[in-house]
């Protein structure tokens, strides 16, 4: 009885280690998130990239298709958005985030950019992975 009572108590302590560290994947993912969109209301590409992956393997879909590389991206949405009234005001709605595995998380939402260029507005999925530590997004698909 003893050694039941005592794996019963492991697997409930195993089981709240694990809900805890989801929990803080989920708010550094969301605070990564946050953050990219506070800097892209500032009208900082830069600030708002540092939510991506610097590699040459990070990956980007949009309307023209894969695009591969950090600085690609980067390039890409500087030519996108080369000043404040393409840029606009974004806001963001997560609708999904599933964890894959300890490393990997996928989350579905909504983007809007309220902007005098004309407002758009879109889906994205995103493929973020916990590298050195720190979330950072490897594969967006936005539309």
């Amino acid at each position: 009885m003893k050694k039941f009572a005592f794996t019963f108590l492991l697997s409930i302590v195993s089981t709240c280690v694990v809900f805890a560290q989801a929990d803080k994947d989920i708010t550094a993912i969301r605070k990564l998130l946050f953050l990219q969109v506070v800097e892209w209301n500032k009208g900082n590409i830069d600030g708002y990239m540092k939510g991506y992956w610097e590699s040459d393997s990070l990956l980007f879909i949009g309307s023209k298709g894969p695009r591969y590389g950090y600085e690609t991206t980067l390039k890409r949405y500087k030519e996108a958005y080369p000043d404040a009234d393409h840029m606009g005001h974004l806001t963001t709605t997560i609708t999904s985030m599933q964890k894959l595995s300890p490393e990997y998380y996928f989350v579905v939402g909504k983007w809007a950019l309220a902007r005098i260029a004309g407002d758009v507005d879109g889906s994205f999925t995103l493929l973020l992975r916990k590298i050195k530590g720190k979330w950072v997004i490897i594969t967006d698909h936005s539309s």
